[in-house]
Formats: C-alpha cells, sequence, structure tokens
C-alpha cells in the first residue's frame, strides 16, 4: 500500500500525530385472486442453499397443482447453518435485534412515529452532547456528498484515493447490502466484528440512560449517523468521507457544521414521497447540505435543478464549481474499478472533491510540490480510481456453484454457465445507466468475447464453443417506485443495443424493512407475507411491454387453467417469440414466490444444459441485490 511507500510523508500531513499501521481485518407460485391470468407451474424448493456439492442436496422435481405461483415445498424451513466459523457471537445478534426495535416505520415512505418537541437535526446534536461528541465531530476533517446517484460511489472513489495518498479514511454509506457492519469503513475495509460491538454497545448504553419522555432512543438511521461519528472520532481518521442518507437539509448527516468540501452527485426524480415532485424541489433538499463559504462542487446538471443549486450558493456565499466527466485519457491506460459509463461522472467529482480537500488541509502541496502533473492525475489517485469497490453496484458475479474443474483442467465444461449482473438502479436515471452497462457488459464478457448472432428473441449464439446465451431479468423493486416507468427504460435501452430478455422472473425480496440482518442470520425460504399482489402488478406490466396483451388476458376470467404443469425449463426453454398469452399463460415471465428457490432452479438449469450460459441481471431494489448476494456467498 502508499501507506508504508510514502512513510517519510507521514509526519508532515496535517492533523497526524505520527505514523500508524494499517488494519486488514477481515474477518408459490400461489395466486388468490388472479387464477386465469398466470400459467400454472409449481417448483418444489430445496431445504438447504449451502454448497450445491454438499451430500443430501435436492434438486427439484414437477409437480401437478392448480397453483399458479412457483412455491417451495418446505414453507416453514430455515436455511440457518452458518460459516465454517460458526455463529456469530451472541452479542452481535443482540446488536442487530437492537438495531431493528430503532426501525419506527413499517415501509419506505411512512413517516417516522417519533413523538418528540424537538427536530430531528436537535435530536441528533442532544444525541451527540449526550455521547459527547461535539468537539470530536468538529475536528473531523469531512468530505460531504448528497445527490439522488452516484454519491456512494463518489464517496468510494473519494476513499480509495485518499487512502493511497497515505491517509487513514472513514467512510459512511448507506445502504448495506449484507451486514450491517459495511456502512462504516476503516481504510477501504468494512469495521471489524470486535470494533463495531465495541462502539455499538458503548453508544447504546450511553443514550439509553438519557432517554426521557421527550429524548427517545434514536430511530435507526440516526444511531447509525452517531455511531459513524463516534468510530471516525475514535479511530482518529484523518479523513470523513460522509454520505448523506436522504435529501440532504433535514438528512441526520447534516448536523455536520463545517466540512472540508461538499459535493452534490447527479440529481434525478427519487424519493418524491419525501423531497417532493418536482426536480427544483429536491435540488433544494441536496443544496441544503451547503455551508458558508465551504467550497462545493457538482455535475452537470438540468438547467432546473442547477439553477437552484447555483442560487442556494450564492445565498449563502459558497463558491460552487461545476465538474466535467473525467476524461478516460487521464487514467494513462488503467480503468475505473467501478463500471458503467455513468462512472466517469462519478470520478470525475471524486477527484474534484480530493483535490479541494487536500488543499484545503494543506496537503496538496506537500505530497505532490515537486510532481510534474500539468492536467495529468497524480499516481496515488490514478490507484484509487482504479481499486475502488462498492458491491451491488454494477457488479458481475459468476454463480460458484457451476464453475467446473473439468474447464480449469482443460476438459470440456459439463455445466452450464451461470453469471449474475448485479445494481441497484431504482430510480429512471438509474435504470437508463443499468441498461446501458449490462447491455456492454454481456457483449464483453462472453467467454471469447465475439457474438455471431443477436436476435429479439432474447437468445445469443456465442462464438468459438457456440454457447447459447440466455439473458434472464431478476427484478423486484419497492411499490412506492414505478414500473411503468423503470421496466420500460430498461427494455428500450437494452434494445438500443440490440440487447434483449428471454425471460423475466419476479420474486419478493428477501430483506425486510422492519430487521436488520447479519451476513450469517438464517435465511427463510420465502417472506412471512403470502401477498403477492405486487410482483403480478410487474409481470403485467412487462407482459404489457413485451406483447401489449396482458391486460386483456387478465380481463379474461374465461381463460383455461392449463391441467398439468409444464416442466420447469419451459420458462427458459421457449423463445420470447412464442410468448403470446393467447393460451392462458404469461409465458414470457413467471412470478416466484422464493428467492432461494428461484437461485436453485436457476443453478440446476445451468448444470442440466452445458450449452448454456444464462446471464441473470438483478436490478430494481439494492435489498434484492444483497440478497442474491448473501446467497451466492454462502
Amino acid at each position: 500500500m502508499l501507506k508504508f511507500k510514502n512513510l517519510f510523508l507521514r509526519q508532515q500531513l496535517v492533523g497526524l500525530s505520527g505514523f500508524y499501521r494499517s488494519e486488514r481485518l477481515f474477518p408459490s407460485w400461489a395466486a388468490s385472486c388472479l387464477p386465469l391470468c398466470f400459467s400454472a407451474v409449481d417448483l418444489a424448493g430445496t431445504k438447504n442453499l449451502h454448497s450445491h456439492g454438499q451430500k443430501g442436496q435436492k434438486g427439484f422435481r414437477e409437480r401437478k397443482l392448480s397453483s399458479q405461483v412457483l412455491d417451495p415445498m418446505e414453507r416453514n424451513t430455515v436455511i440457518g447453518e452458518n460459516t465454517q466459523n460458526g455463529h456469530l457471537p451472541s452479542t452481535y445478534d443482540a446488536a442487530m435485534e437492537a438495531l431493528s426495535s430503532l426501525i419506527t416505520s413499517k415501509r419506505r415512505g411512512d413517516r417516522s412515529a417519533i413523538n418528540s418537541k424537538y427536530s430531528k437535526l436537535d435530536r441528533m446534536m442532544m444525541y451527540i452532547k449526550i455521547l459527547g461528541l461535539e468537539e470530536p465531530v468538529e475536528g473531523l476533517k469531512i468530505i460531504h456528498v448528497a445527490g439522488t446517484k452516484g454519491k456512494g460511489s463518489t464517496c468510494t472513489f473519494c476513499e480509495a484515493i485518499l487512502r493511497e495518498c497515505g491517509f487513514k479514511t472513514g467512510l459512511f454509506t448507506s445502504p448495506h447490502l449484507i451486514d450491517v457492519r459495511e456502512r462504516f469503513r476503516l481504510d477501504g475495509s468494512d469495521i471489524s466484528e470486535e470494533k463495531f460491538l465495541h462502539y455499538f454497545w458503548e453508544c447504546w448504553s450511553q443514550l439509553k440512560e438519557n432517554v426521557r419522555d421527550d429524548l427517545p432512543m434514536p430511530p435507526l438511521f440516526q444511531f447509525l449517523t452517531v455511531l459513524a461519528f463516534k468510530i471516525f472520532a475514535s479511530e482518529k481518521v484523518d479523513v470523513a468521507i460522509i454520505e448523506v442518507g436522504l435529501g440532504g437539509t433535514r438528512d441526520s448527516t447534516n448536523v455536520i457544521k463545517d466540512p472540508v468540501v461538499c459535493g452534490v452527485s447527479p440529481l434525478g426524480m427519487d424519493h418524491m414521497e419525501t423531497l417532493g415532485d418536482t426536480l427544483e424541489q429536491i435540488a433544494s433538499h441536496k443544496a441544503g447540505i451547503f455551508k458558508h463559504r465551504v467550497p462545493a462542487f457538482t455535475v452537470p446538471q438540468l438547467s432546473e435543478a442547477m439553477d437552484v443549486l447555483k442560487g442556494r450558493a450564492r445565498d449563502i456565499s459558497v463558491p460552487l464549481e461545476v465538474v466535467a466527466p473525467l476524461n478516460r485519457s487521464t487514467l494513462k491506460g488503467k480503468t475505473l474499478s467501478l463500471s458503467g459509463e455513468h462512472q466517469f461522472t462519478n470520478a470525475g467529482l471524486a477527484v474534484a472533491l480530493c483535490k479541494s480537500w487536500l488543499r484545503r488541509t494543506g496537503n496538496w502541496e506537500k505530497l505532490f510540490q515537486h510532481a510534474d502533473l500539468e492536467d495529468n492525475l497524480p499516481d496515488a489517485f490514478l490507484r484509487g480510481l482504479s481499486t475502488a469497490r462498492l458491491s451491488g453496484r454494477a457488479e458481475i458475479v459468476l454463480d460458484p456453484s457451476t464453475e467446473s474443474s473439468d474447464a480449469a483442467e482443460g476438459r470440456e465444461n459439463t455445466k452450464g454457465d451461470l453469471v449474475y449482473y448485479l445494481d441497484g438502479a431504482h430510480s429512471p436515471e438509474s435504470m437508463e445507466a443499468c441498461a446501458r452497462w449490462f447491455a456492454s457488459a454481456v457483449k464483453e464478457e462472453g467467454p471469447h468475447k465475439s457474438f455471431h448472432h443477436v436476435s429479439s428473441n432474447g437468445h445469443i449464439e456465442q462464438g468459438e464453443n457456440k454457447k447459447v446465451t440466455k439473458n434472464i431479468l431478476l427484478f423486484n423493486c419497492m411499490d412506492v417506485r414505478d414500473p411503468q416507468t423503470l421496466l420500460p427504460t430498461l427494455v428500450d435501452t437494452c434494445a438500443l443495443s440490440g440487447t434483449y430478455f428471454a425471460k423475466a422472473i419476479f420474486v419478493p425480496s428477501l430483506s425486510t424493512y422492519s430487521k436488520v440482518t447479519s451476513a450469517n442470520s438464517a435465511i427463510p425460504l420465502e417472506i412471512p407475507s403470502k401477498d403477492l399482489t405486487w410482483q403480478f402488478n410487474l409481470q403485467r406490466v412487462w407482459e404489457k411491454i413485451i406483447n401489449g396483451k396482458a391486460d386483456a388476458l387478465c380481463e379474461n376470467s374465461d381463460m383455461k387453467i392449463p391441467e398439468s404443469s409444464p416442466p420447469p425449463q419451459r420458462l427458459i426453454d421457449e423463445d420470447v417469440s412464442n410468448c403470446s398469452p393467447s393460451d392462458g399463460e404469461f409465458s414470457c415471465s413467471a412470478v416466484v414466490s422464493s428467492l432461494p428457490t428461484t437461485i436453485n432452479w436457476l443453478r440446476d438449469y445451468a448444470k442440466e444444459n452445458p450449452s448454456f450460459r444464462i446471464q441473470v441481471l438483478v436490478t430494481g431494489s439494492l435489498h434484492l441485490v444483497g440478497d442474491v448476494l448473501k446467497l451466492l456467498r454462502r
């Protein structure tokens, strides 16, 4: 690491008392009121989602049921065996339960149930005072970033760049995908379990002792925010990069009074139930993080948003600079570690924020005064941009169960490929970026990167080994989103690049809005609620996009239900060109009640069809992306 290469610089950097040692601690288908609208298919689940090579692993079999939804046989089975190290300590489980008790709303968009005479930010300041963090927080040298899209990526680039410059870094982002510790990074790694528990229970105990009628325990995000301040202050980080949770003006992170520099990533229409239904209103909330005379940077925005940002900056004497996307040529042959063309915008913003932070803290000249940079980036910047990591955003994962030792030893692979393309896009703008990335990635990531034929039926024949590629969409989104905008954006943008989906699968997420879980939490085969109304609604939107007849199908109460279930392969085997609903079925798509069932089904299909490469785009929800990653890592 540069940290050790540049030790001669360390004692000169502002705010540093000496050298430090870098830590690397890694430590069913079931329908009630819509029986005539959906094909009669049922797949039996498996009890466990451990290694597919484990003895006793059960496969799938056909069942003849009149049920309309893929439904696991073992409804109440919990996948509970943990990793080789066994269960996490009980105190960690207890911490997750304690965090879950701080969730004050049933679903996103609901107003907090907290009754207090104090405003959110007033309460935040009171919590900070109780924990004795007023001076420590003021002493943090903070980069504060708001935005609709890309703020997490921007923060991640900033952290990697400054870490490569030799600084001890703290990064606070949200949400987490698998484990809450992901939200707190120290020197590029998730905080260790031991440190997390130490700081968690210290904060929890102090706050609990000071609860009163007009000052209850903080809701979840407020607690996590003060916990981040506690961690970063106690660990004496040189720089704290703080991502805004929601909006800006009234966000819990906006107790930061004197950041070193602020940034606003691309803005768009999201969280409208809280921030307003116009771009001007949303931009006003984001600009709320600007502080008097503190430099701020943003990226090219639509005029409605830019006018608001510039107006707010002018009102409080903020020097606001608009940063162009990073020029590819400045990378000197390196590539951004986060995929997608949109990341050049985020990278450009991160570079500007880091340069400003270095200059305002007096470190730029100390680090680079003798470097001949001109328009080039320092090598430390290039290393940061090419090594930053952020899970669940434009991430490609080969399912480990389909990796074959035959291929590694030069023999013909006896299994098909199963590759997941994961991106938590959930707004129209981010969905368009996701679609562009996926369309590009599936053409670049093939076994031989050569494609002989692309057709609108979702099948692609690849070169040399003649593998047939099928693109599958695995989708869910929260019911505050608009699928009639998200899904057409995805389909149309992919189609512009000649990328089509063979089928779509709609499945509820395992994660619930009311519970905080860890990486080793037990995985239920299906969520407690059996209501799949939302997933069926997503399916109808999809079918309408594909063939325009979904509404007519559901309105026809005389449609015939097949007497026997087709084989599981039928869902993937049939071309999209045969997806006509005239026979009473939605054969372009499926609603599946269980995510583990879906993953196992895809795995079995890939194993049984070595000539196929199944490419699954998982998108629409960071919760869904996190759940898939958790299952794949088990």
